[in-house]
């Protein structure tokens, strides 16, 4: 049995990946920790991460980027493997991520869903294909209730694009004061927030007369719930380092 510690378990998927946990027989969430002191949990939920003695296989975090610093203190100084799902984080806690991943192994992804992992794959490879006359636009939503603007996953497919690129291009996030026209070395990203919008991410590819469009559309939080209790299994016994969804799909 894998013993789970979750964080952010009162927040809406801390409780989608509670409510699919229970219908795992390999996987059982033994904590929580959480600073909103809400929710009814079949686990006990620990609002100071230094008061948890109970000792987790794999720490889960669908929390805030605010949590980060404390979630790597506790794993790192025992040990646990971790499983980053969170997304926003800044230049130096992704600094933080790859120090903690030389003591325990460390999990990251932008996006928990095995198809947005694939349309990762497609992406790079239109890309690459079409650089030289095809202009590259990302198109992503979410819910009116996500924070941070443009997506981790927004930005991570722009990242997977310009790594197979001859000559990287610019990120261009909002034209409305660039009075000026498109350049060819830019990726436009552009985020749009509405109601409770799963996400949606499309890369448009747009050359002479032709348009080619790669979408994926999440129709549910559990396909992220189910994305970070498959990493969670991945992750028990492997060294220490940084590990992706590239890895768990064998990519």
């Amino acid at each position: 049995m894998i013993k789970i510690l979750l964080s952010g378990c009162n927040g809406k998927m801390g409780q989608v990946i509670t409510r699919l946990a229970e219908q795992y027989d390999d996987l059982s969430i033994v904590a929580g920790y959480d600073i909103a002191d809400s929710g009814k949990n079949p686990y006990p939920v620990y609002p100071d991460l230094s008061k948890c003695s109970i000792r987790p296989d794999v720490l889960i975090d669908f929390s805030n980027p605010a949590a980060l610093e404390s979630l790597l203190t506790f794993a790192t100084s025992r040990e646990i493997p971790v499983v980053i799902a969170t997304t926003g984080h800044s230049q130096t806690q992704a600094r933080m991520l790859k120090k903690s991943s030389e003591i325990i192994p460390v999990f990251h992804s932008a996006n928990m869903s095995l198809g947005i992992n694939l349309l990762i794959g497609l992406v790079k490879k239109a890309a690459k294909l079409l650089q030289t006359s095809f202009d590259i636009e990302i198109v992503e939503k979410h819910h009116n209730q996500k924070i941070d603007a443009p997506s981790g996953t927004a930005l991570a497919i722009a990242d997977a694009v310009n790594s197979v690129l001859d000559q990287k291009n610019e990120y261009v996030y909002d034209r409305h004061s660039r009075r000026k026209k498109r350049s060819r070395n830019e990726i436009g990203i552009h985020a749009i927030r509405g109601g409770t919008i799963v996400g949606e991410h499309s890369v448009i590819f747009a050359g002479n007369d032709e348009i080619i469009e790669i979408k994926h559309s999440a129709l549910s939080k559990e396909i992220f719930a189910t994305g970070a209790l498959s990493a969670a299994r991945f992750i028990i016994g492997k060294k220490p380092g940084m590990y992706d969804m590239n890895d768990l799909v064998g990519r």
